[in-house]
């Protein structure tokens, strides 16, 4: 007897009473057609990629001061300075036009913070003193000083150092992601996986692109934060897979992709509970970040999370599963296997076909053979009944 429309075969859960949309999502009985709709997901998925590659290519990113390198000039922000009246002020005093300029934080801790080409130290001099006369910033005891207006210097080297490592650390990463998926499930889940990460790297760095977001060393600490997130979620749900799957191939009632579709829609409601638990404290730090402490580096690796557990998520759903599918259907056991089962449909539904019309063409013809023919729960006849008397 079936206890759960998990072992139904498709076409039977076609005549199942249908269930709202939450019910569906609570319950994961696979009525999502999430696999069985790959190809229309990697067409949305491959217009999303090239997009973010061609940002990537032709626009570029917006570089921090950590990575273009340059000079950057720090006070404390009056109540009445404006971002406007301090960039009029640098333009006036050094001819040229400042990179940025930004106020950092709120109330008595608020600064003003500008982003310069490196200047030498006759330009230093005259932006301080124009600084100075026009704004009377004071030191942290409340008395007027020109040392109150701080004066950095910062190396592109120190940047190029930290992305070079970056890419050191993710190469590891990948390496290291490859093997334990390969040895704890098997290669094509692997493959599956690696190619997924791919999408949610380069669609996190198109966006970076497309919006002119700067890119710090706060931006690719949160950058490869992501990748772990998003690999756990594909991992959970390539585990169910593998759990639906096992001894697949000596049955003939579902197919592997069948099988997939039922794993992702039973890891469905909780690959989106977690992205909902993971983006609200991301929110909370960006909030804070932005509206209350106004710290740029904060706020860098709070955009960069949010953008890629998002981008991770939909990976994980809509696209790892329908990969390990479409790798799992090119060749092997799982390809025979599912020509096995798509013809077996074909001929049950052949005979169901053959059957329903020749009883129809015996009900026209033969009437009596059709009323001879016993009914479901009817009693026996004849013999037995002769032998009671």
């Amino acid at each position: 007897m079936t206890n759960s429309t998990e072992d139904l075969a498709p076409e039977d859960q076609a005549d199942l009473p249908k269930h709202g949309l939450l019910s569906r999502l609570y319950t994961g009985t696979g009525a999502f057609e999430i696999v069985g709709k790959r190809k229309m997901y990697y067409a949305i998925i491959s217009v999303i990629v090239l997009i973010s590659m061609a940002s990537i290519v032709f626009r570029g990113f917006t570089l921090g001061i950590d990575f273009e390198g340059g000079s950057r000039i720090q006070f404390p922000a009056a109540d009445n300075v404006t971002t406007e009246q301090v960039e009029a002020v640098y333009t006036d005093t050094l001819g040229m036009e400042p990179v940025s300029v930004q106020t950092v934080g709120s109330g008595d801790a608020a600064t003003i913070q500008i982003r310069s080409e490196a200047l030498d130290i006759s330009q230093v001099a005259s932006l301080q003193n124009a600084l100075y006369d026009t704004f009377q910033p004071e030191d942290k005891d409340g008395v007027p000083s020109k040392n109150a207006i701080s004066v950095a210097d910062v190396s592109e080297t120190w940047g190029s150092q930290i992305t070079k490592k970056a890419l050191i650390a993710l190469a590891v990463f990948l390496v290291i992601v490859g093997i334990y998926i390969a040895i704890r499930f098997e290669r094509d889940m692997a493959t599956a996986g690696l190619v997924a990460l791919f999408f949610d790297m380069v669609v996190t760095a198109g966006v970076y692109s497309l919006i002119g977001l700067e890119v710090t060393p706060a931006t690719v600490i949160g950058f490869l934060t992501i990748l772990g997130f998003s690999l756990y979620d594909t991992v959970v749900v390539f585990d169910k897979v593998e759990e639906n799957t096992r001894g697949i191939l000596h049955l003939t009632r579902r197919t592997y992709a069948e099988q997939a579709n039922l794993a992702v829609n039973q890891t469905l409601m909780r690959s989106i509970n977690t992205t909902v638990i993971s983006v609200l404290p991301v929110i909370g730090l960006l909030v804070v970040a932005v509206g209350l402490l106004g710290v740029g580096t904060l706020k860098d690796l709070a955009v960069v999370q949010l953008v890629g557990i998002i981008v991770g998520a939909v990976s994980s759903i809509f696209f790892a599963t329908p990969m390990l599918v479409s790798i799992k259907e090119r060749w092997g056991p799982v390809a025979a296997h599912t020509k096995k089962v798509l013809a077996r449909r074909a001929e049950r539904a052949g005979a169901a076909a053959g059957t329903s019309t020749a009883a129809l063409a015996g009900s026209v013809s033969s009437p009596r053979r059709t009323a001879e023919a016993p009914q479901p729960g009817s009693r026996p006849t004849g013999k037995r009944n002769k032998k009671r008397h």
